[in-house]
């Protein structure tokens, strides 16, 4: 039995899901733009969709909001300042409120930069890669080097304070050099957080059906791991799996997923989780994912692709499942409070985890040991249900 005595801090999540063109890696919900992109419909559709979830969270503040794709950066920013003044009218919102819009070197305008910041749009994710134009070439990619650090030179001098910048490793004529280039390149450029991952072939992409020639295993953990000294020794600290950040510049809206917290998603094929206190119960939610499609179902009941409640038995793999991606781990009482149950529910895999040195664990703290980071998903796979 769930026994929620306080809900999850809540985020909002908002999909855009046109992209000039497809990436042959990526398994998002993403699609080639239209000629005419259909900008002040799809606006419409995100408010009343928005209206249609108002009722699910009714008068609880909004942390966080991230704007992803697709390319976020192809709408302009009149068409945000209008959904803005929906969200303003329809939400509290925090203070500190964290706003962040995913942009690509490809589609970056000077102008556009400054009046997403004007907006309150105070954080940027910057979609590079690589600063290598080979390896940006077999990832398909519009931009080339030249055009990344110009857009991120741009967003340093509109006045941005905190942006990410997207690097892969791993790609298709990669080698040890251009690897450390590309995290030397990022360093020098002075974003206040960088993501850097491993490129993997995920099902459903052009990558996976056509695999490219990609640099063996064993050498990239070497370049994984020198790197990750190259950004520690830079002063950019890492606080999750792929995440690293200076100067307490962490992404608040991830933090929120990797805790376990609520989150609201509007937009194609934009997922949501919500705890309910009177129902004692977590939802999970999504919407449909073709553009026009969604569009034409925005405000009513049809716009749900899936709509199911966790099961009691699943919310430790869950929970763990994110917050086990944290380095330093989390607060014990966290598991209760933002999955409604006793660490009880969970001791037997926990102590299986310790005994295979794959965790520690006490009253205070739960935390992944350097051998559970490195083999995650076995750690995270004793949390499964049985």
């Amino acid at each position: 039995m769930l026994d929620f005595k306080a809900l999850p801090p809540l985020s909002l999540y908002i999909h855009v899901p046109w992209c000039v063109r497809k990436c042959p890696y990526c398994d998002f919900n993403s699609h080639k733009s239209p000629d005419s992109l259909p900008e002040q419909a799809y606006i419409d559709a995100l408010i009343r969709d928005l209206e249609q979830e108002v009722p699910h969270i009714w008068g609880r503040t909004v942390q966080t909001i991230f704007i992803g794709g697709g390319t976020p950066s192809l709408f302009s920013a009149e068409a945000y300042d209008r959904l803005f003044s929906s969200i303003r009218a329809l939400l509290p919102l925090s203070p500190q409120l964290e706003i962040t819009l995913e942009a690509n070197p490809g589609t970056f305008e000077a102008q556009r930069f400054a009046d997403y910041l004007d907006l309150g749009i105070n954080r940027l994710s910057i979609g590079v890669q690589s600063f290598n134009d080979q390896s940006l070439t077999a990832l398909g990619r519009i931009h080339d080097s030249k055009q990344a650090i110009k857009a991120i030179e741009m967003a340093h001098k509109v006045g941005f304070e905190n942006f990410n910048l997207d690097l892969m490793f791993g790609l298709p004529h990669q080698t040890e050099k251009t690897a450390r280039n590309d995290v030397a390149t990022a360093i020098d450029l002075e974003p206040s957080h960088i993501s850097y991952y491993q490129l993997t072939l995920e099902p459903n992409t052009l990558f996976y059906q056509q695999p490219p020639t990609l640099p063996d295993e064993d050498p990239i953990i070497d370049w994984q791991i020198a790197n990750q000294q190259r950004l520690a020794d830079a002063g950019y600290q890492q606080y999750e799996v792929s995440a690293y950040a200076k100067d307490n510049k962490q992404c608040q809206h991830n933090l929120n997923y990797w805790h376990f917290g609520d989150y609201i998603g509007i937009g194609a094929g934009a997922h949501g989780k919500i705890s309910d206190a009177a129902k004692q119960a977590i939802t999970r939610r999504s919407k449909q994912k073709q553009p026009q499609t969604y569009m034409d179902k925005a405000g009513t009941a049809g716009v749900m692709l899936t709509e199911e409640i966790i099961a009691e038995d699943d919310l430790g793999f869950e929970f763990m499942l994110n917050a086990l991606r944290l380095t330093d781990g989390f607060p014990t009482p966290l598991f209760y409070q933002h999955a409604g149950l006793p660490i009880s529910h969970i001791n037997s895999a926990l102590q299986q985890a310790e005994q295979q040195g794959l965790l520690t664990h006490n009253i205070h703290t739960i935390r992944p040991t350097e051998k559970g980071q490195r083999y995650l998903n076995t750690l995270v796979e004793l949390f499964l249900p049985e």
